[in-house]
């Protein structure tokens, strides 16, 4: 009767095991876009992201829920090229994680996926916060999103052999629906090239380039430095040498220098979002940020056209 008994327990514990559901993954996302595109990749993981769309990410509070997020993490998603050296090397350090050190599999850079703009062969302070190997504003660029898409979703096969064919499954319909819509903003952005701005930092390089809008002035005097009294005196004196058409700022960016700077050239002032937000229809994912974003400058251009 024992022995039955015994032979019951071992077979009902297999079954269990093998009814048991695969443990979802913990995907941690430094930034809201990249969150965004893990959950367009592996919509069944737990994904959690550290900052939201109106945080400076170069600035973040190394928090002890901070911690433990990425000490139960698989895989983290951040922008790198620097973005994160003041608050992730922290991070890393005190959630002893070794699945997601740098040089791991679990340890996923954005920026190093895809070719970058602004690198520097020499960096001294007195150019201020700059980032050496490049811009790291790298999820404005609808080429480096299906480029880092392309190379996420092969890092998740790694990760998570098992699940390899659904991340294959759902990085081609990303990237056809991607390409599609990519298709359309081109035809909708050609009355933005050539267009002169001001902007704050270099938030939106990869924006600009990808536009044709010519940053012809920065409200920052210097990377990383607060604007100041004389430098945007001088972006005053600028305007009458060189008009520029929009003085812009991210929505995690201050916009008393950009208000005090239309108040003395009459320019438009104009706050575009930075990130995705979940909680808002119009920036939920990464097709409607970048669709948002283009009806603004679009529709600025045909209102002051």
């Amino acid at each position: 009767m024992r022995t039955c008994s015994k032979v019951w327990a071992v077979a009902l514990t297999v079954l269990l095991s093998a009814a048991a559901p695969a443990q979802a993954l913990n995907i941690f996302a430094c930034e809201p876009e990249w969150a965004s595109l893990a959950k367009e990749l592996a919509p069944d993981a737990n994904i959690y992201s550290a900052t939201t769309a109106y945080q400076d990410p170069h600035y973040v509070q190394a928090r002890p829920s901070l911690i433990a997020k990425l000490r139960r993490a698989d895989l983290f998603v951040c922008s790198g090229s620097e973005l994160e050296i003041g608050w992730l090397p922290a991070l890393q350090m005190r959630a002893n994680n070794n699945k997601v050190r740098d040089g791991r599999p679990g340890a996923f850079y954005a920026a190093e996926q895809v070719e970058r703009l602004d690198v520097l062969d020499k960096v001294d302070r007195s150019m201020g916060d700059v980032h050496a190997s490049g811009n790291p504003h790298v999820h404005w660029s609808p080429v480096n999103i299906g480029l880092i898409a392309d190379a996420l979703a092969k890092r998740l096969v790694v990760i998570d052999p098992a699940n390899s064919e659904q991340y294959q499954q759902r990085f081609a319909s990303f990237s056809q629906r991607w390409q599609a819509h990519s298709d359309k903003w081109a035809t909708q952005v050609s009355t933005l090239k050539g267009m002169p701005v001001v902007a704050y930092h270099t938030s939106y390089r990869y924006l600009f380039d990808w536009l044709g809008i010519e940053q012809v002035g920065d409200l920052e005097p210097k990377p990383g430095l607060p604007p100041t009294s004389g430098h945007l005196a001088s972006l005053v004196s600028l305007h009458k040498q060189q008009p520029y058409q929009l003085i812009i700022y991210a929505s995690y960016q201050d916009g008393k220098a950009a208000d005090w700077l239309s108040s003395k050239t009459g320019t438009e002032v104009m706050q575009l979002p930075y990130s995705t937000d979940p909680e808002k229809e119009e920036l939920i994912d990464l097709f409607a940020l970048y669709q948002t974003v283009i009806n603004q400058l679009v529709a600025s251009v045909a209102n002051n056209g």
